[in-house]
């Protein structure tokens, strides 16, 4: 078995994009459950080094509505998997080993959904801690040799840190 290996690159211009098109392809298939659709993580940050996975965060009416849609989900090659370690949310990926979406669903208002959003944001507005979170990532894949686990647990600290930031800043905003 082959483990799928973390590789970080440089920023891509067609990311948004990517975004773009899958988010009218969910939309159209699971219709009026959708209240919106947003891009996360670090593709949808311009100028940050990122895996090229489309993180996608999925905002629904009705989290059981979403569950009996779910097969529509895996025939366009989406794999489910529950909540996959967050209370309320349904997590789905896509591509195998060559991982091309994730996608993060989650009942309209949850709070985890406005982590995401405001950890986006702050990336967007802090170009010096978009700059040391680009450099760390790109540090920690090379000393992990791709180890996913250890990839995510090298980050953690940092990331904490900064989601508590910037959802403190985005209450002030």
């Amino acid at each position: 078995m082959i483990m799928r290996k973390v590789k970080v690159v440089e920023a891509r211009n067609h990311w948004p994009e990517k975004f773009r098109q899958e988010a009218k392809t969910l939309h159209d298939l699971l219709g009026n459950i959708v209240t919106d659709i947003h891009h996360i993580g670090s593709t949808s940050v311009p100028n940050l080094a990122a895996k090229p996975i489309i993180d996608i965060l999925l905002e629904v009416s009705d989290l059981q509505a979403l569950d009996d849609q779910s097969e529509k989900l895996i025939n366009i090659g989406y794999v489910a998997k529950g909540e996959y370690g967050i209370e309320g949310r349904r997590y789905f990926k896509k591509g195998g080993d060559d991982r091309t979406h994730h996608l993060h669903a989650f009942i309209t208002g949850d709070p985890h959904a406005h982590r995401h959003l405001a950890f986006r944001n702050y990336l967007k507005a802090h170009p010096e801690v978009r700059e040391q979170y680009a450099q760390l990532k790109k540090q920690i894949a090379k000393d992990v040799n791709g180890d996913v686990a250890d990839y995510c647990a090298g980050k953690n600290d940092f990331v904490e840190q900064h989601v508590a930031k910037a959802v403190d800043w985005a209450g002030a905003s």
